[in-house]
């Protein structure tokens, strides 16, 4: 036998190896996604955002377009669901996908989730990790379809990308700072320990989602700011610092301040220690509901589409709660009770939460929880009972809900208990929002 031919005896041989391996190390079954992997997915982002430490309102925006995107991907061949496009402001048809191509949509949809969330959080190479490994295996399982899946995916993306980026939110990042006016009392003043400056005082200018305007659902004003010991106001304010005494002195007994540290939902809490100041990193309120939403989608074992749809439309309700809540907390500008309790009451009190820094009125919890239980009870029904253990990787206990609209009620009256919020502020404000979660609801309608 000659040499050449010897080679290319080797040569065949080699190749046949090399393609046996691969065959027995892809495969042409379709790729399984779950639901579990699309909780997985938002958990992640969630859990990024504690450590970037972003604030309530932009954590929102973070949570709703990789969920758009998502949804708008699973949505073209599911018969119970239809497109948000031209019900969301200012959002077109996604481009369609090819059936021509072995595009597995669910796969499709939790890449586009990852890309998105990608774009909008500080520490991308966290999800680069996560990616990176998922694509290596879903490629390796079936090349030919993840190929496919994530080409339509990044097409979709670059769509929701190029929609998202006229939302104004780049524009405010550069607006001025808000000035705090030392002149007026009622008007909001920084808060110890950190006396940060307000944030998002240009909020109301985010492009709202589903509402017509920032002010659609405007609350009514305050009561009318007056140290007059037989006013509305003070009564309040006396309100906020009697209730903390009490339960103060209950300690480790008191369901008030349990209530209160379950709901705290504050990622701005900041520690001192002799001469340093850090932060100790929480969810926000938004991701509380968020995690709610991963309970109630176990619970009724929803399949992927159902997990994507419950999803989406909290988030739109949270978004849009933030825009409405923040348009008119600097309207009303309101002092924090901590302020005047420590300059008309007692100089050395200190509410139970630490109180956050934005104008009081009104209550962002309250506003967030009113619209995000709303439309949690429309998708799963009322009186859907939960035991919500979102906060348990704080160190924090379950605690048993019978309903979403009491799970809101508990949110809201929590920031009465923490000392940070007068009573006005959350009960207007949970109305305010389920305003708000019951016209996303009805406007949600047409897409069911």
């Amino acid at each position: 036998m000659s040499n050449l031919l010897k080679n290319v005896l080797k040569t065949v041989k080699f190749v046949f190896v090399i393609a046996v391996f691969y065959s027995c190390n892809t495969s042409n079954e379709p790729i399984n996604i779950s639901a579990e992997d699309y909780h997985a997915s938002v958990d992640q982002v969630s859990q990024i955002m504690i450590h970037d430490i972003f604030s309530p309102p932009v954590a929102s925006r973070v949570f709703a377009y990789p969920n758009i995107a998502a949804y708008e991907i699973m949505v073209q061949e599911d018969s119970v669901y239809s497109s948000l496009a031209n019900t969301v402001t200012g959002l077109k048809a996604i481009p369609k996908a090819n059936s021509d191509v072995p595009i597995n949509l669910k796969l499709s949809a939790l890449i586009a989730h990852m890309e998105i969330s990608k774009m909008l959080v500080f520490s991308e190479d966290k999800i680069d990790i996560v990616k990176d490994s998922l694509f290596a295996k879903w490629e390796n399982s079936n090349k030919k379809e993840f190929l496919a899946s994530k080409n339509y995916a990044s097409e979709v993306v670059k769509h929701v990308k190029s929609w998202m980026d006229k939302d104004n939110y780049s524009q405010t990042r550069t607006m001025e700072k808000f000035t705090v006016d030392t002149d007026d009392p009622s008007r909001w003043q920084p808060t110890p320990p950190a006396y940060m400056e307000g944030i998002e005082p240009h909020w109301n200018k985010i492009r709202p989602f589903l509402l017509e305007t920032a002010d659609q659902f405007k609350p009514i004003p305050p009561p009318k700011f007056s140290l007059d010991k037989d006013s509305d106001f003070y009564k309040e304010l006396l309100e906020v610092y009697t209730i903390s005494e009490e339960i103060t002195k209950e300690g480790d007994t008191s369901e008030e301040i349990a209530i209160a540290q379950f709901w705290d939902c504050n990622p701005f809490v900041s520690v001192t220690r002799g001469h340093f100041m850090f932060a100790t990193k929480k969810i926000s309120p938004g991701a509380h509901w968020i995690g709610i939403v991963k309970i109630a989608a176990r619970k009724t074992d929803a399949n992927f589409m159902e997990t994507v749809n419950a999803y989406t439309k909290t988030s739109l309700a949270i978004a849009d709660a933030f825009i409405s809540c923040w348009d008119e907390k600097y309207r009303s500008n309101l002092i924090r009770p901590e302020t005047l309790i420590n300059q008309n009451i007692d100089p050395d009190w200190v509410p139970i939460l630490q109180t956050p820094p934005f104008p009081e009125y009104t209550s962002g919890h309250s506003v967030v929880s009113g619209a995000a239980s709303t439309v949690l009870t429309s998708i799963f029904g009322d009186n859907f009972a939960f035991d919500d253990d979102t906060e348990v990787p704080f160190g924090l206990p379950i605690r048993s809900f019978d309903s979403f609209a009491d799970a809101a009620d508990e949110a809201a009256i929590s920031r009465m208990y923490g000392g940070i919020h007068y009573r006005a502020a959350v009960e207007v404000g949970v109305e305010q929002g389920r305003n708000v979660g019951s016209y996303i609801t009805q406007k949600l309608a047409v897409t069911n």
